[in-house]
C-alpha cells in the first residue's frame, strides 16, 4: 500500500526524481519547513530501472545554446561537490570537429571563458593533430580543425551514482516506493484544476505538489494533466507552425567494445578525457568498405562499470506515431533496446578511424541490450516548468543523465524561489519563438 497522503509525490527514480527529492528534502529541514517524510518517490520498478541505468554517463558541457551552457556549469559543480559518493570520474572531455564546426564551436569556447568555465581551444588541422598525438600517439582522425578541451566534465558510473542519490535521499527521510505503478491523476475542477491525487495500482495519495521526473514517459503523465498532443510553435521566421508533435521519440544508440578499459589509455598511461568526435571525412570499415560518406559523429571513454570501451553514436528517430511507441525497456520489446548491426558497423568503424590500436577490433562489439529510447522536445531541449497550478514537470529531451543538478534548483522552486537558470526552459518559449540556437553538430541535442 502507499500513504494516504504526501506533500510531494515525486514520479520516478532516476537520476531526476532522486536529485530532486533529495535535494527538496535537504531544503525542507535546513529551512524548518518539514522534512523528508514529506517528500515520496514513486517508481513501477526501482532507482535506475529507466533510461538513467543503461546511460553511459558522460557529463560535459559542450553545447552551443548560451542556456544550456549555464545550466551544465552548475551542474557539473554538483557532480564535483560529491565526486566519491556520486562514482564520478573528472577525466574531461573533448569536442573534435571538422571546418564546418569551426565558427560554432570557437563561440562555445569563448562563452565557456565568459562564465569561467576552463577550456582549451585548438585551431588549425596541424595544430589540432599534433595536440591529439601527444594525447595520443596512435590518433590518425583526419580532417579536424579545432580541438575544444574542458578541463572539467568527464563521467559517472550510472547505477553506482544512483545509488548514492537513494541513499541520500533516504537518509533525509524521503520514502521511495518500488513496485507502484502511477495509472492516473485527480484534478480539482476538471481538467484546468490542480492536481488534488496521484491515483497508482497500489491505492491512491493525496499531494499538494507533484513532481513529474519520468524520463521518456513523461509523455504518459503529460496525457494524465491532460496536456496537448500538438503544439504551436513560432519558429525562426517568426511565423507560427501549428500542430507540432509535442512528444518524438529517438533510439539513442550505445554500445562497449569488450576490450580491457586500459587499452584506452592516454599516452602517460592515465584515463583519458571523454572523446567526442564529429566529421564529415568518408568512414570506411576494416574491410575497406565506405560505411558512411556523410558527416558522423561518435563518443567514447573507458569504461571499468561496463567492462570495456563505451560510447555512442547519432540516435535515430524512430518513425511511427507517438502513440504506438513503447518506452518501457524491461517489457516485451526489449528486443528493441538490441543495438543495431548498423550502430556497430559505424560505431567500431569509427573508433578505428581514430586510433590504429582499435583496427580489426570490430568482432569484439558487444551484442548486449544498450542504448535506449529517448524522448524529444519540439525544439529538442528541456522543458522544467508548472503546470496545472502545482505539478511540475522535467522533461529533459534525452540530456538527462549529466543533468543532475537540475533536482537542486526545482527543490528551490517547489518552495517559492524562481531559478533563472531554469527560466530559458519554460514551455512558453515555444508560442513566443524563444527557441534555442541550434549547431551543426550531427546530433539534435548539441
Amino acid at each position: 500500500m502507499v500513504p494516504d497522503a504526501a506533500r510531494y509525490v515525486i514520479v520516478g527514480a532516476g537520476i531526476h526524481g532522486l536529485s530532486t527529492a533529495w535535494h527538496l528534502a535537504r531544503e525542507l529541514r535546513t529551512r524548518r519547513r518539514g522534512d523528508g517524510g514529506d517528500v515520496v518517490v514513486l517508481d513501477k520498478t526501482g532507482p535506475g530501472a529507466g533510461a538513467t541505468g543503461i546511460a553511459c554517463g558522460v557529463i560535459r558541457n559542450n553545447y552551443f545554446q548560451p542556456a544550456m551552457r549555464r545550466l551544465m556549469a552548475h551542474s557539473v559543480s554538483v557532480w564535483e561537490s560529491e565526486a566519491q559518493a556520486l562514482s564520478y570520474h573528472p577525466v574531461g572531455y573533448m569536442q573534435i570537429s571538422p571546418e564546418a564546426m569551426h565558427a560554432g564551436v570557437a563561440q562555445i569556447h569563448e562563452q565557456q571563458r565568459e562564465i569561467g568555465y576552463p577550456s582549451t581551444f585548438v585551431e588549425g588541422e596541424a595544430a589540432c593533430r599534433a595536440y591529439m598525438r601527444d594525447l595520443f600517439p596512435d590518433w590518425q582522425a583526419r580532417g579536424i580543425t579545432s580541438v575544444l578541451h574542458e578541463k572539467r566534465g568527464g563521467y559517472a558510473n550510472n547505477l553506482a551514482s544512483v545509488r548514492a542519490l537513494a541513499a541520500k535521499a533516504e537518509a533525509e527521510g524521503v520514502r521511495i516506493l518500488t513496485g507502484v505503478r502511477v495509472t492516473g491523476l485527480e484534478l480539482d475542477g476538471g481538467t484546468h484544476g490542480a492536481v488534488s491525487a496521484v491515483t497508482t495500482d497500489r491505492g491512491v495519495i493525496r499531494s499538494e505538489r507533484l513532481v513529474v521526473a519520468a524520463g521518456p514517459w513523461v509523455r504518459d503523465l503529460w496525457k494524465m494533466l491532460d496536456l496537448p498532443e500538438t503544439i504551436t510553435v513560432r519558429g525562426a521566421d517568426g511565423q507560427p507552425h501549428p500542430n507540432q508533435p509535442m512528444w518524438t521519440y529517438w533510439l539513442v544508440q550505445e554500445g562497449t567494445l569488450k576490450v580491457d578499459p586500459g587499452l584506452l589509455a592516454d599516452a602517460s598511461g592515465n584515463p583519458p578525457p571523454v572523446i567526442h568526435l564529429d566529421t564529415d571525412a568518408p568512414l570506411y570499415d576494416d574491410a575497406g568498405a565506405l560505411v558512411t560518406d556523410r558527416p558522423w559523429g561518435i563518443y567514447y571513454k573507458p569504461d571499468e562499470n561496463f567492462g570495456g570501451v563505451r560510447g555512442g553514436s547519432m540516435p535515430r528517430r524512430i518513425e511511427q506515431p507517438a502513440e504506438k511507441v513503447t518506452v518501457d525497456p524491461y517489457g516485451p520489446e526489449k528486443s528493441s533496446y538490441v543495438t543495431g548491426e548498423e550502430f556497430a558497423r559505424l560505431w567500431t568503424a569509427g573508433l578505428a578511424h581514430c586510433h590504429s590500436r582499435f583496427e580489426g577490433a570490430g568482432h569484439l562489439f558487444s551484442r548486449e541490450p544498450s542504448g535506449g529510447i529517448g524522448c524529444f522536445t519540439p525544439d529538442s531541449f528541456p522543458v522544467f516548468d508548472t503546470f496545472r497550478q502545482n505539478a511540475f514537470v522535467i522533461a529533459d529531451a534525452n540530456h538527462g543523465y549529466k543533468m543532475i543538478g537540475v533536482g537542486a534548483l526545482v527543490a528551490k522552486e517547489l518552495l517559492g524561489e524562481p531559478q533563472e537558470l531554469l527560466a530559458p526552459f519554460r514551455f512558453a518559449r515555444y508560442e513566443q519563438g524563444e527557441l534555442h540556437p541550434t549547431s551543426n553538430s550531427p546530433f539534435p541535442w548539441s
